[in-house]
This record gives C-alpha cells, structure tokens and sequence, in this order.
C-alpha cells in the first residue's frame, strides 16, 4: 500500500515546510495537506522535491478557516470567489505535480436551504470537474460528518452519492474516509467495496478520537484486506497521541 502523511496533521512539532522531510525520514511515500496556500506555489515544490515525496491530494481554497469558512462551492453568490479559487488550486497543483484536487462544498449559509445549496454544489462542481479535467487533475468530493464539522454542505455518503450522479462527469470521484464514514455509522467496508469504481482517494484514522488506527474501534485488519487490492494513495489524516513517528508501528509491514 501507498501511504500518503497528512502533513495538517501529521508532524506538527515541525514547521509546515519542514514536515516533507520528517515524513520521508518515517517511510512516507507521499504527503497531503488541507492548505498550501501560505506558502508559494514553488516553496511548497521546493520542500516536495528535497524530500523525495510525491504531493498526492490538497484541498481547494477554504477562505479564512480560522473564521469558519470551509469553502464556498454551496454557496449561492459565491461563484465568482469559488472560480478563482479553483483557478489559484490549478497553479498549485500544476507546481507541485499533483493530479487530485479535494473541493471544499463550504456551510450552508444562513437562510439557504439544504436543496438550495446542493443545487449550487452541483452546478459549481460540474463547472470544476470539466475546468480540471484540462488540466489532467481530479476533482473530488468528500462527505465530512456533522458533529466534527456541523452545517457542512456535504454530510452524508447518500448525498455525497447523489451529487456524483447528478455531475454525471467521469473527471469526479468519491475522497472516501474511513474515519467520517465510521462517524456518520456507515458500514465501512461494504460501502467501500460497493463505491469502489467512484472513489479516487482513501483517508483512514481511528474512531472514535481520530488518533492513529489502532486506537479505536474501526476493524483495521478488515480495513487493510480491504484495501490490498487499491492502488492509490492512503492518506494518514489523524491526530497523533504522541509524536507522529511514535506512532507508526500500524503502517509497518503494510
């Protein structure tokens, strides 16, 4: 298996920048990150490329996260900021050499229903996956459960199911997460198995505390069987107990 650090997450004693390396050092083929937007395009690449490490996913721009923003693709109005945000995404990925590109749906906001800003969902990823397709990189989509992120445009695998169909554009797949599945009572194997053909990109960490597998009660070897036959990347995206590196020992002999 491929694993992917989440550097977010991951090795957070060190700074952004730094965390390529002390990926690398543990075994890391690949790294991933919610944001690379403080830093430049080349800066990130620069930190890739010392490293040895392939830059497997990012997300689209989320706005002010410290502010609650999560992104803007449901947002009635926000089409314009959403567009250029894909377009600064298209910069980084084409930089960092990454061919798959999370697209954050945003909160619904206040006095938008549910049906109205899943139709502004549709319409801004439709736009997005043809837009990336260009450029030979994936969008994706991701179910994020709404007690860790309440009033999030995306909370369920049935809609998350219902905006691909809707799309119906072969340039958009499924970010399925072990640990946001588990937190939503999803039945996490069946459903992967089930979705396989859609999905573009696997995130695990334990649950309940998202901490390292292991740590929890998700049915890891279950998990792993599973994914022996995928080829993509798995993207570590958990808070670690302690230090990262000291908690490893699940990834050994995988």
């Amino acid at each position: 298996m491929k694993f992917s650090a989440n550097l977010t997450m991951l090795y957070t004693e060190h700074g952004f920048l730094e965390r390529f390396g002390a990926a690398a050092r543990d075994g890391f083929g690949g790294v991933e990150f919610v944001s690379p937007y403080e830093f430049s395009p080349e800066a990130v690449a620069a930190a890739a490329r010392k490293a040895g490490v392939s830059v497997a996913l990012f997300n689209s721009p989320a706005g002010d996260w410290g502010a609650g923003e999560r992104g803007f693709a449901c947002q009635p109005g926000s089409t314009a900021i959403f567009r250029a945000g894909i377009e600064t995404a298209i910069a980084y990925a084409d930089a960092l050499d990454c061919r798959k590109l999370h697209i954050m749906a945003g909160n619904v906001p206040d006095g938008v229903s549910a049906e109205e800003a899943e139709a502004v969902f549709i319409d801004n990823i439709g736009w997005a996956a043809e837009k990336l397709a260009a450029r030979g990189i994936m969008a994706l989509i991701e179910p994020i459960n709404p007690i860790d992120m309440p009033g999030y445009g995306l909370s369920s695998l049935g809609q998350a199911e219902r905006v691909l169909r809707a799309v119906s554009h072969n340039n958009l797949r499924l970010q399925y997460d072990f640990y946001h599945m588990a937190m939503m009572g999803e039945a996490l194997v069946d459903n992967f198995v089930r979705l396989r053909p859609l999905i573009g990109h696997v995130q695990i960490a334990d649950c309940p505390g998202r901490h390292e597998p292991g740590t929890g009660g998700i049915d890891f070897d279950a998990v792993f069987s599973a994914l022996a036959s995928y080829e993509g990347w798995v993207g570590a995206e958990y808070r670690p107990v302690g230090a990262t590196s000291d908690g490893l020992g699940w990834m050994r002999g995988r």
